[in-house]
């Protein structure tokens, strides 16, 4: 067995095709007209020209640099792009300037851009987002995407012009419409994530500043709202936090539901166009780590909520964290599938959600049943003053979690004895246990906060996972990277009692979770997980992405046996017909010295890597494939350590 795979945890299954007709079958026609492939985010495409046999023989055809799509450069390039009739469409730069460029040679066809100013300047989410939609209206296409000012605008996809039609001269300012007013430069709201093209409705997240230390319990509300896909006007509204005469009201004490903010859908939406229901997974409300201000479950945080795709009624909802204080809020699309689900008649329509928490929650999507038993765990109180923690929290049965949850001794790196005894030193100064352990207030003389696995990042991220629509796996990249959590009063700050903060006193360098440069928790940092979702089962697990430099080069580590660790990114999955394809956060220095990342093959059923493709900089976008004049093309975004973002593009040669 090579060095990488390693901490390969499964052997050889056989993949049963859970149903021949299915509602979500991934990407069609050769193309990719939805950021998630399709309106069920299930990241798959039946192409099978770049296989496990040629995959390594893929070449870079055309690269989209991003410099100049702003006032100045983006490192952080997130886009998935689309690809509809030899077009790809696609979000870049600062100022979030959508680009038309030619599917086969990277030409670019035209460009918009919206010059916001002082909105754009203050806005909670910047840069050039996640991406954008594209809507089939029967003539020329749409494109619509959401700017850093909260601004929706729709474009005819032929040329980049603004459709009048639509909105205002082809604009819908989304501060307007809330239920509440919001200054356009003080009002903290915006969105990364792409609209949602659901027929003919769009639907329109909201996304705040991250919420760690809020200078106020007030603020903005994130209500979810559809609108008319030709005219732009508001069809229905949301209301994530229900008002005094709505369902879940009496989930919020002492009236808190009258100023808390947030609770809103920062990632990926996915409708179920037959069934006409649209899936939101919700985030926390303010704030994120202490919720003194906002006693009871607080629904509709950190829930899947299936509303009607005409009228946002609320049909059903699953609430996975009662009163979040960890910042485990909904980071990604739901991923829809039907799955013949072992000891089940027929075939079951599934919603599949991953979370920050390394659970995947698995719904009967017309009646938000669990599809196994999901348990109501008693729950240890909060001794931060204030707060009132859920007396339960809920805890899959199955799938079993994909990724370490709460923290212990055995977590902690054991490379060598030194190593070791240093870290277990360290982590002796914070409060160490199971998941939902919850934070504490930082005390110089201890604890100073406690230590979390997942982090506050996940587990996984926005991008999401990916699923086989003709096997029914599920497939998931998660990290593993150590946080602490401690709270502080600080009313310079805030008017909240408790915001995250450090123990007084107490340098950086005493509290850091690393140890001689190395994470305080041993590997794999990084890796993809296979569900199988016909039995709720791990089928295998592979740690993802190479062992850093200064691990491989660490002096204390010379002659220590250490297989590939995996490594710490947002890292979205493609499933194709043959593979599963993922790039590498970070870089590394290849065998012939260059400074890069790699995009990585997997065969589906062993988890086996099959290729590997250079990239000039760590992939910092979801990768997309399609067809185009008999060619199949993989593109990806890339980004990051003084590499601008740009779109790569890779295919076979003749």
């Amino acid at each position: 067995m090579t060095c990488h795979a390693r901490w390969l945890t499964a052997a050889v299954v056989t993949l049963v095709l859970a149903s021949p007709v299915m509602a979500q079958q991934g990407a069609e026609d050769g193309e990719w007209r939805h950021y998630g492939g399709d309106v069920g985010n299930t990241r798959y495409s039946g192409l099978d020209q770049i296989n496990a046999e040629n995959f390594s023989d893929l070449e870079l055809v055309w690269r989209m640099k991003t410099d100049n799509f702003g006032p100045e450069p983006e490192y952080n390039f997130q886009s998935t792009p689309l690809m509809v009739d030899g077009v790809v469409y696609t979000t870049a730069g600062t100022r979030r300037t959508v680009v038309a460029v030619d599917a086969g040679t990277g030409e670019y066809l035209w460009m918009h851009r919206l010059d916001e100013g002082q909105r754009a300047e203050e806005a909670p989410r910047r840069l050039s987002g996640r991406g954008l939609a594209y809507r089939d209206n029967g003539g020329s296409g749409q494109v619509i995407y959401v700017t850093p000012g909260y601004q929706m605008i729709a474009l005819d996809a032929a040329t980049g012009q603004r459709i009048q039609a639509f909105g205002d001269d082809g604009i819908v300012d989304l501060m307007l419409g809330m239920d509440q007013d919001i200054d356009p430069l003080s009002g903290s709201i915006g969105l990364h994530a792409t609209p949602l093209v659901a027929g003919d409705t769009i639907v329109i997240g909201a996304a705040h500043i991250p919420g760690g230390a809020p200078e106020s319990m007030r603020n903005t509300k994130g209500h979810i709202r559809g609108f008319d896909a030709d005219s732009g006007e508001r069809k229905w509204i949301f209301h994530t936090i229900p008002g005094g005469d709505e369902y879940g009201n009496d989930t919020w004490l002492n009236e808190s539901w009258r100023y808390t903010g947030n609770t809103g859908v920062w990632g990926q939406t996915s409708v179920d166009l037959e069934l006409g229901i649209v899936y939101l997974p919700t985030e926390m409300p303010t704030n994120d780590y202490y919720g003194g201000h906002r006693h009871g479950d607080n629904l509709f945080s950190d829930s899947i909520v299936a509303v009607d795709i005409d009228t946002g009624e609320r049909l059903w909802h699953y609430q996975v964290i009662h009163h979040d204080v960890w910042d485990w809020d909904f980071p990604c699309a739901p991923v829809l599938v039907d799955v013949q689900i072992e000891g089940r008649p027929g075939i079951t329509k599934v919603i599949a959600q991953p979370s920050k928490q390394s659970w995947l929650y698995v719904l009967d999507r017309e009646t938000g049943e669990p599809i196994w038993p999901i348990e109501e765990r008693p729950m240890p109180p909060s001794e931060v003053p204030g707060e009132l923690l859920a007396l339960t929290q809920p805890f899959p049965t199955k799938p079993p979690a994909y990724d370490r949850q709460g923290v212990s001794e055995d977590d902690l790196i054991d490379f060598t004895p030194e190593l070791r005894a240093e870290a277990l030193d360290r982590a002796s100064n914070f409060l160490m246990g199971p998941i939902f352990t919850p934070p504490v207030v930082a005390n110089p003389d201890g604890p100073w906060g406690t230590l979390m696995l997942p982090s506050t990042g996940g587990g996984t991220n926005w991008p999401g996972g990916s699923v086989d629509p003709e096997t029914g796996i599920f497939y998931q990249y998660s990290f593993t990277s150590l946080v602490s959590i401690g709270l502080v009063n600080d009313p310079e700050r805030s008017d909240m009692d408790f915001i995250r903060g450090n123990p007084p006193g107490i340098p950086a360098r005493d509290r850091a979770l690393t140890i001689r440069g190395l994470p305080m928790v041993k590997p794999p940092w990084g890796r993809i997980t296979a569900i199988d979702l016909k039995r709720g089962e791990i089928i295998w697990q592979v740690a993802h992405g190479e062992t850093p430099d200064n691990v491989r080069e660490h002096p204390e580590l010379q002659g220590v046996d250490i297989p590939r660790t995996g490594r710490v990114g947002r890292v979205g999955t493609l499933i194709t017909k043959a593979l599963v394809i993922a790039g590498e956060g970070g870089t590394f220095t290849t065998p012939s010295g260059e400074l890069g990342a790699m995009l990585r093959a997997y065969d589906k059923a062993t988890g086996e890597e099959v290729g590997e493709v250079y990239m000039p900089a760590p992939v910092t976008g979801s990768p997309m494939t399609y067809m185009h004049q008999g060619s199949q093309y993989i593109v990806v975004a890339a980004g990051g350590g003084g590499h601008a973002g740009e779109l790569l593009a890779y295919r076979l040669l003749d």
